[in-house]
């Protein structure tokens, strides 16, 4: 230890103080980190604003397009309450069908009802759309989610040209969300026009179930009623002799009426519901016979049956004819005309075989 001086620490060691360069390298970082946050903030708050400034007008379309979605179902609905089947011109259908917003269906009857234009086909069609409109309109499900309108070719012309459509009676669906695909036009040549089968389309096409009610029809219950009297009648005239009752001509006669009108597609046309003929709009060519194997017209049946029933006389001709004691002669006839209905009958029978099932290769006489 020295004299006049304190004690001296072995292990101090000398201040040490950071260089003018490392100095200015700590503070060049922090500016740059200072600079970046404030690049930042600035680039996240013009973001925010950028949103928020379109949001704006988005918002505001959006809330026009809701105002212009509930006008129309409002007075769709309106127009529902009134007639069940909405009648459309061309503005009403581009206005309310064809231009969006759109979240509802529409089912459309494009048809030809004018005296004008002979459509009788458009007249049944029409009853029968009429008859599924009500009881969609006074169903305990009725919402506004499917609506029905038609569209007269005398009314709205020009919405025929823009649907390229050249004939009548058509049904097209008119979806919620895009455009009527192949399946959103309804087949009426293979389906018929019965509510019934327009309901089941329907029911594919929207997932809308309608339970179609028909208004009651008393011509049926009239109609048995007065068999049944006159069958009654009959009883009580003849009660004194019942033979009548076991007189096998009679039943055979009764039988084959039922036979030849179940063969010629009477069930058919009851069930389906096809038109009677279809009348060409551009030709006015009237076809009684459908040119496909998979649908048949009314008059088809009833020519049918006419052929069957011709064959039919012509084989009991033959038959008697070979089995009668009638003198020779007269057998003889009743064999040449037997043989003429069975040829006649049956050739033409066969030719509506031949343009029904195209490419069918056999023919006979007329056919």
């Amino acid at each position: 230890m020295r004299k006049g001086k304190g004690p001296i620490c072995l292990f101090s060691r000398p201040t040490l103080r950071p260089s003018r360069s490392k100095v200015s390298l700590i503070e060049g970082r922090g500016a740059n980190m200072a600079a970046r946050w404030r690049f930042w903030c600035v680039s996240v708050t013009m973001a925010v604003a950028l949103l928020i400034v379109c949001d704006v007008p988005s918002a505001s379309a959006q809330r026009k397009k809701e105002m212009v979605l509930s006008e129309k179902v409002s007075q769709l609905m309106e127009w529902t309450n009134k007639r069940p089947v909405i009648r459309m011109n061309g503005d009403k259908f581009r206005r309310l069908v064809k231009a969006p917003p759109r979240n509802y269906s529409v089912i459309v009857m494009f048809t030809a009802l004018q005296l004008h234009r002979q459509c009788v086909v458009c007249k049944q069609a029409d009853e029968e759309f009429q008859i599924l409109a009500n009881s969609w309109r006074y169903s305990s499900a009725f919402t506004n989610r499917i609506f029905f309108a038609m569209v007269d070719f005398d009314e709205g012309s020009d919405v025929f040209q823009m649907l390229n459509m050249n004939s009548a009676p058509t049904f097209i669906n008119f979806p919620a969300k895009g455009k009527p695909k192949r399946g959103d036009t309804y087949e009426l040549q293979v389906r018929g026009f019965s509510a019934e089968q327009i309901a089941r389309w329907i029911a594919d096409r929207t997932d809308v179930n309608i339970r179609v009610i028909r208004p009651p029809n008393y011509a049926g219950p009239l109609m048995l009623g007065l068999l049944l009297a006159v069958i009654g009648g009959l009883v009580y005239l003849r009660r004194s002799n019942m033979e009548f009752l076991f007189n096998k001509t009679g039943w055979a006669f009764a039988a084959l009426c039922f036979v030849l009108a179940m063969t010629s597609g009477q069930m058919w046309n009851h069930i389906r519901g096809p038109p009677y003929a279809h009348k060409n709009p551009h030709t006015g060519h009237v076809n009684y016979i459908h040119g496909s194997s998979q649908a048949q017209f009314v008059a088809e049946t009833h020519i049918v049956l006419l052929f069957n029933g011709g064959v039919t006389l012509g084989m009991v001709l033959l038959c008697e004819a070979a089995t009668s004691d009638m003198d020779i002669g007269k057998r003889k006839i009743m064999c040449v005309a037997g043989i003429g209905l069975v040829v006649l009958f049956f050739s033409w029978m066969l030719s509506i075989f031949r343009s029904k099932y195209h490419g069918y290769p056999y023919s006979f006489l007329m056919s």
